[in-house]
């Protein structure tokens, strides 16, 4: 087998494990605050949300320096050394006496963590061009898979483990993902004895400078959109079927629609982009995102709200994977760490401002109107994309289909 198949196939299983064993937390975190001595409600939603949201805030000013460590030594070792901490430090958790502790914890991981990142440099400047797409969009199931599952893992964990346990168990994915990193990972990678490229130096290597910074942007605005909703569906479930007892498994549902369709999509609209260019992939995918935001502020039951964030889960699919694939199209590899990297910082903070504004904003306008306002963002980002972006991609694609 061909190495980067064979890189793909284990960082797949190490973005698994990675992304259950950090969702796993989501929902059992109020209750593990409550049992360190934190008993107001509203102090619990508090100290929850600076526990959670404080590791995707410190991750993002660290990205950067992993990926340029990333282009120094390459990028297997950043893979080793994020499953590797992220083990120790979430196991670590269990031990834990105090909020303050917790959340000390919790910020070192942000440190320290980045596998997805490393696995997403690692498969793009592996992959052959004409199979980037596919690639990337097969590795970005990993991370959706775990992300959906983790949570039911945890929460029967908890029923049978109790709390303590599920961050032991955490650990152990998270171990078994440098297990695989170690044994299986190949990379051919000569550390560089030169320095590296300063940033100033990598923003004048940079042929299409417009179009990186553009495809950060939308990184960012598509991170806000999706998150801007995603803390509030579980309150507007509640509005629309007042007199459930099934709220938390009817809200799971309605996750995981999305989730799923992502996972079915990705490789399929990857393997598009490998034959249509990714940048008219991503265009189509923020077209039909943002008029699939709007009908979900009429909708009338779950069902129909269920239906649509499936729809949505299928556009939203394409897009990660396909702004990485433009992103590797126009940059070389030596500086392919910390592009990605900065990228990254991108989504994180729009992960983080998504989830702050979106509270905000159904807070202050009502939640109906939350769903026309990230409408109009993502109208706005088609915007960007087709004046900033689509040209210059489509060019870059047309040469190189021409090349091969």
């Amino acid at each position: 087998m061909e190495n980067w198949k064979r890189n793909l196939i284990i960082c797949w299983l190490g973005s698994f494990a990675t992304s259950s064993a950090l969702s796993q937390v989501a929902p059992i975190l109020p209750l593990f605050i409550q049992k360190l001595g934190v008993h107001s409600l509203p102090d619990i939603e508090t100290w929850s949300g600076i526990a959670f949201g404080s590791t995707t805030f410190i991750m993002a000013f660290f990205s950067p320096f992993w990926g340029k460590l990333a282009d120094k030594y390459g990028r297997k070792p950043m893979l080793l050394r994020a499953s590797l901490g992220m083990s120790i430090v979430v196991g670590s958790i269990s031990l834990v006496s105090s909020v303050y502790q917790l959340v000390g914890l919790r910020m070192l991981m942000g440190t320290i963590s980045g596998f997805n990142s490393g696995a997403i440099t690692l498969i793009a400047t592996q992959t052959p061009e004409n199979k980037a797409g596919w690639a990337l969009g097969t590795l970005s199931t990993g991370s959706v898979s775990g992300m959906l599952l983790g949570p039911l893992i945890g929460g029967y964990l908890v029923e049978i483990l109790g709390i303590r346990k599920v961050f032991i168990v955490m650990g152990l994915l998270l171990l078994i993902a440098f297990l695989l990193t170690l044994f299986f990972v190949r990379e051919d990678f000569i550390p560089t004895r030169k320095n590296l490229l300063s940033f100033s130096a990598i923003w004048r290597s940079l042929a299409n400078k417009s179009l990186i910074i553009s495809m950060f942007i939308t990184t960012f605005i598509v991170q806000v959109a999706l998150f801007s909703i995603e803390p509030v569906i579980t309150v507007y479930i509640g509005t629309l079927t007042p007199h459930t007892e099934h709220l938390a498994f009817i809200s799971g549902m309605v996750f995981a629609s999305s989730g799923l369709s992502s996972i079915l999509a990705a490789p399929w609209l990857g393997k598009l982009s490998d034959h249509i260019g990714a940048h008219k992939v991503i265009l189509a995918a923020l077209i039909c995102a943002a008029i699939l935001f709007i009908p979900q502020a009429f909708v009338q039951n779950e069902w129909q709200l269920m239906g649509l964030r499936f729809l949505v889960g299928i556009a939203t699919g394409a897009m990660l994977p396909s702004i990485n694939t433009i992103l590797r199209q126009n940059i070389s590899s030596e500086i392919a760490g910390r592009i990605f990297s900065y990228n990254q910082t991108a989504q994180f903070l729009g992960v983080f401002c998504g989830s702050v504004f979106g509270g905000q904003i159904a807070a202050y306008f009502g939640i109906r109107n939350l769903f026309f306002s990230t409408s109009l963002l993502l109208f706005i980002n088609v915007i960007g994309v087709r004046e900033f972006i689509y040209k210059k991609a489509d060019q870059k694609f047309s040469h190189n289909i021409y090349s091969h």
